[in-house]
């Protein structure tokens, strides 16, 4: 998807005034409350018109004030996830569900209820009222429904910031299996560098009403460890574990991470802390951290006060971040090789 919006739009005091170009599938859009996020995904989904410019979406041209073309909101066939789920109270789930289907044009219609449905494990929600589901359920009944009015785009407007963590790290993978699933390409707007990081190729940066940078989320985080050292995150998607005592050991690389305080799911997402990382150049004898990787060091990147040494250890990727001093006593630099220890209780299961 590529995606060109020009435009200008003044709200009251507030004013809005961005020029961009960006292509991708998945796109973020991030920034503080109050940057103009809202306003600017408003402006390409319709909610709002642009004093002036252009927004264009695969070279078609949804808005254009100079030329007289708008199209309404419900025929650019953008599909909407809000913070609150905004289901309707009079319908079953079922009824919710194909609300969009059905004002779809049916030269749209690919995508079926029984394949949302599967994908987001809502079969035995299908006669209930919307009044008796937990609210990670009412999030995913307001995915599905806007997954089937058949869109060529969703956006996502903090769709997960109404929720704990818990439930948070349930519904990604949902929103990510329906648009990996059906190949709908997303805007995904947040203030949340970590859902950023795990939910976007290519970040917009907004605030004050501008497009301040086109970035990923992975240099977000870097950047900022530059006023905060220890918020870098390594963020690592496991599978397959098997029992050892009261850890779980997940393959990994070319060995295992071992993990105390796992669930033991199937699949699970952990971060840990670069600033738990330790290297040392050299194999050490002994050591109570259960995990002892040989990685290679691919870059080095300044984060303020510290350095930030990016491994590669066996085809995975991790960050360190170690003061300059260890740095240049330890003679780290591309190339080399390090062993990184790690606790196994340093990680934390995000979901």
């Amino acid at each position: 998807m590529e995606l060109h919006v020009s435009a200008h739009k003044q709200l009251g005091t507030f004013s809005l005034d961005v020029d961009f170009t960006v292509e991708g599938d998945r796109i973020g859009i991030f920034g503080p409350s109050g940057g103009g996020k809202s306003t600017l995904v408003g402006l390409i989904a319709g909610l709002h018109h642009p004093d002036r410019g252009v927004v264009v979406i695969d070279g078609e041209p949804i808005f254009d004030r100079e030329r007289g073309v708008n199209i309404p909101a419900e025929h650019r066939r953008i599909g909407m996830v809000f913070q609150r789920p905004h289901l309707f109270p009079h319908l079953s789930v079922k009824g919710n569900l194909l609300y969009g289907f059905k004002r779809c044009a049916h030269r749209y219609r690919k995508i079926s209820l029984d394949s949302v449905v599967e994908v987001l494990q809502i079969d035995h929600l299908l006669h209930r009222g919307v009044r008796n589901l937990s609210g990670g359920e009412r999030q995913r009944v307001a995915i599905g429904r806007a997954v089937l009015s058949n869109p060529r785009m969703l956006v996502m407007d903090e769709p997960l910031s109404g929720l704990d963590d818990n439930l948070k790290f349930q519904i990604i993978p949902f929103l990510k299996s329906v648009c990996e699933t059906f190949t709908i390409p997303y805007l995904f707007i947040s203030h949340s560098l970590t859902e950023m990081r795990i939910m976007t190729d290519r970040v917009l940066c907004v605030a004050g009403g501008r497009v301040e940078a086109q970035t990923t989320g992975e240099q977000l985080a870097r950047d900022a460890t530059g006023d905060h050292p220890s918020v870098y995150m390594n963020l690592i998607r496991l599978k397959g574990p098997r029992r050892i005592d009261d850890m779980c050991a997940y393959p990994w690389g070319e060995g295992e991470l071992l993990i105390s305080g796992a669930s033991g799911d199937e699949e699970a997402l952990f971060e840990v802390s670069s600033a738990d990382i330790i290297l040392f150049r050299r194999h050490p004898e002994a050591i109570s951290a259960r995990n002892l990787l040989q990685c290679r060091v691919s870059e080095l990147f300044n984060t303020g006060g510290r350095i930030g040494v990016a491994l590669d250890c066996g085809g995975e990727r991790l960050v360190a971040l170690v003061v300059r001093r260890a740095v240049e006593d330890l003679e780290i630099r591309e190339g080399v090789e390090v062993y990184a220890a790690i606790k196994a209780t340093a990680f934390r299961q995000l979901g």
